[in-house]
């Protein structure tokens, strides 16, 4: 599932995309770093050759000479954009050793090409995709470790950053907790895993943060079902599935920011969903008139909860629905 068209990621955004095929990945990417150069600004990407290609003929496709540009480097060309290009598969090489992540080596090779690239002012943009090589591999936790010396590096770099991780490579055994700790590490999420396996010892809580955009609450319904499929309660899915959709479409209708979607298991042993946005304007229900084809979410929340509720915070607020 593709970024929306006007979404414009800020610096130190991390995005991660989980995709089934190529050309979804490629529309995205195109598009996030055609606005990149476009504007003036430095395009990273670190993929293999073969996503290298597609993103240059969708940068072709925008209007941007992709060619001349790598061949440029960090050298401002045409109205000031820039694009650097670097292969997925040497970077991930270049950053183990004995199988374990080298810290100073991503300083040298990546930390220092961010730091260049942001030289100036110019807005940066990266695309990386070492993350899903090492996953591939097998190596898992490097993979993770990974995305954590990415965010410490944009706390420091103003940067965006962008990457992906093919669903088919995620979604197998043994990989549930894992991938929940990728997106713990996200500040959006696009495409969540839906089939991740049952876990023998569930967390006690998971959350991910989704984009106010038009495929938030299916991304939303998605991840709560999967967790609570991996989790073991398949016989909460169904009713899950519509709560997380309602209260992630109130988010996206009414809050239009970022939001974040929490399952856990209460000390209780219940189950609950909450979805927190950036509005502090508390949730009411509506009375939909009989043809109406909007107004009725609450209601169904409120029909499919044990117990339903909402509590203001100085910078949202969180609505919550227990389902046991």
């Amino acid at each position: 599932m593709a970024l929306p068209v006007d979404y414009l990621p800020g610096p130190h955004d991390h995005v991660v995309q989980f995709y089934g095929h190529d050309y979804e990945l490629a529309e995205a990417v195109g598009r996030y770093l055609a606005e990149a150069i476009q504007a003036g600004g430095v395009a990273v990407v670190i993929a293999t050759e073969a996503h290298r290609q597609l993103f240059a003929e969708r940068l072709v496709e925008a209007g941007v000479d992709a060619a001349r540009l790598a061949d440029a480097g960090l050298t401002p060309a045409g109205a000031g954009g820039a694009l650097v290009m670097l292969d997925a598969e040497e970077a991930r090489q270049a950053l183990l050793i004995d199988g374990r992540l080298a810290r100073h080596r991503f300083d040298k090779l990546v930390g220092e090409l961010m730091r260049d690239a942001a030289q100036g002012g110019r807005p940066v943009r990266a695309y990386g995709e070492i993350v899903a090589r090492l996953w591939a591999d097998g190596y898992v936790t490097a993979a993770v470790e990974l995305e954590g010396l990415w965010n410490a590096l944009g706390r420091e770099v103003d940067f965006t950053l962008y990457c992906a991780y093919p669903l088919a490579a995620v979604e197998g055994e043994g990989d549930a907790v894992a991938v929940h700790e990728v997106c713990r590490q996200h500040s959006a999420v696009v495409g969540a895993p839906v089939r991740l396996p049952r876990l023998r010892r569930p967390p006690l809580e998971l959350a991910c943060t989704f984009l106010p955009g038009s495929y938030g609450p299916a991304a939303a319904r998605s991840f709560v079902t999967g967790t609570l499929a991996a989790w073991g309660y398949p016989e909460l899915v169904e009713d899950a599935a519509v709560i997380a959709t309602e209260l992630a479409a109130n988010a996206v209708l009414h809050a239009r920011t970022e939001f974040t979607v929490t399952v856990s298991r209460r000390p209780d042993s219940t189950i609950r969903v909450a979805v927190r946005d950036g509005s502090a304007k508390p949730p009411r229900p509506r009375r939909a008139a009989p043809l109406a084809g909007s107004g009725r979410g609450l209601g169904l929340v409120d029909a499919m909860a044990a117990a339903w509720g909402a509590d203001l915070l100085p910078d949202g607020k969180v609505v919550w629905a227990q389902l046991v």
